[in-house]
């Protein structure tokens, strides 16, 4: 019998799973891939084969309203395609490890009790990943879990790095700059002596720019530096978070304004980026159609931010020898990386734009004192190739 082992990145509205198939003694292979969007309003179930062939695509019973329902879902497709498969082992992202996992872990009663209290740092998160562990544990007790944090990645910074100036006796409570998207970044890191070994050694900025954004300094393919920190709600401009606000602004929501904790939060995580300035969308593609004022400042905004935190990181690293865009944004908007390459060319980036529309990965040009790509992220390999190293399930590839 063949072993199987899956891979979950389960979010608030989505869950996104691959199933890695090893044939009798031969190495672990991606059998397929797919996601579970729109939960909670109109759920669809979609599958595809490693080759990108479909394997299903249908909308779903609206009852698919959260992490466990979705998990129930694909467990009944995985049960009609897979029926009566050995699943060696499952792999999860869970956005936050806190101070103490500085590297993937199995999953106990323990690691789980130590990551449900860092629910209040990462509310959108952080639950959702929680719940599909236990949705696991539900449909198959007896098999062994990994979580995979998005904060081991910048775990070892400097110090200088990592503080928040406020009095010590709050910071040893675990207030500290943690950084996100680490699986993301950890990945490129990796390919990076593939696709361009000429800057793997070097100093890079990597901007991870989807609804959730950030950047990456890597210095030797090691995180240096981050644009996010306690919480996913610090740097760029997001979707629906504001990135970096004066402090002052929230003790006006709290003083002046009356606000409860609970209305702040909702404010800063739901209502805030791209969503609150332009009162339209928190989505870049719709955004970019629109004539309105207020969507032309959203993405001028998203763009500014993000030009600015490059060159803030670029002082950290002491100048930079590459940019690399990546995730939803950076991958399939040419005209976002375009204007944020234009807003660094002063770092001695020469774009191109032909290869740019052909979305790279190379899109400066042969010449440029330093050069700029896309590349695709791959969490879900990274979460794979974690889950298979420490359950001794050997390499899994792609």
């Amino acid at each position: 019998m063949d072993d199987y082992a899956v891979v979950l990145n389960a979010g608030s509205s989505s869950l996104k799973f691959c199933v890695y198939r090893r044939p009798g003694g031969e190495g672990w292979q991606l059998e397929a891939r797919g996601q579970i969007e729109g939960i909670g309003t109109a759920p669809r179930f979609t599958a595809k084969n490693d080759a990108g062939g479909a394997l299903a695509d249908h909308p779903l019973n609206t009852v698919v309203t959260d992490a466990r329902t979705a998990l129930d879902a694909l467990a009944e497709w995985l049960r009609s395609r897979y029926g009566g498969v050995r699943v060696r082992g499952v792999g999860h992202r869970v956005v936050h490890g806190g101070a103490k996992y500085a590297a993937p872990t199995v999953v106990t009663p323990q690691v789980l009790t130590d990551l449900r209290k860092l629910v209040p740092l990462a509310p959108l998160h952080q639950p959702h990943n929680l719940a599909a562990i236990d949705a696991v544990t539900a449909q198959l007790p007896g098999v062994p879990q990994v979580a995979c944090f998005d904060t081991s990645f910048h775990r070892g910074q400097a110090d200088v790095a990592e503080v928040v100036p406020l009095p010590r006796d709050i910071c040893r409570g675990g207030v500290q700059r943690y950084g996100f998207h680490g699986l993301s970044y950890e990945y490129i890191a990796s390919v990076l002596p593939h696709v361009a070994p000429e800057i793997a050694d070097g100093r890079v900025i990597v901007a991870h720019l989807g609804s959730g954004a950030s950047l990456c300094a890597l210095r030797n393919g090691r995180s240096v530096d981050h644009s996010l920190g306690f919480t996913a709600l610090d740097g760029l401009c997001m979707g629906t978070r504001p990135g970096s606000i004066d402090p002052g602004v929230v003790l006006y929501l709290f003083q002046n304004l009356g606000l409860s904790a609970k209305e702040v939060e909702t404010i800063l995580y739901k209502k805030s980026g791209l969503l609150g300035i332009s009162g339209i969308s928190n989505d870049m593609r719709d955004l970019l159609g629109h004539s309105e004022p207020a969507a032309h400042l959203a993405v001028d905004y998203f763009v500014y931010r993000a030009a600015k935190e490059i060159g803030a990181l670029a002082a950290v690293l002491g100048g930079i020898d590459g940019l690399v865009f990546t995730a939803g944004i950076g991958e399939h908007s040419a005209e976002i990386r375009a204007r944020i390459c234009d807003a660094s060319a002063w770092l001695g980036i020469e774009f191109d734009r032909e290869a740019n529309a052909r979305r790279g990965p190379r899109i400066s040009a042969t010449a440029s004192r330093v050069s700029a790509w896309v590349i695709p992220t791959n969490e879900e390999l990274m979460i794979a190739r974690h889950t298979g190293a420490l359950l001794g399930l050997t390499r899994m590839h792609a």
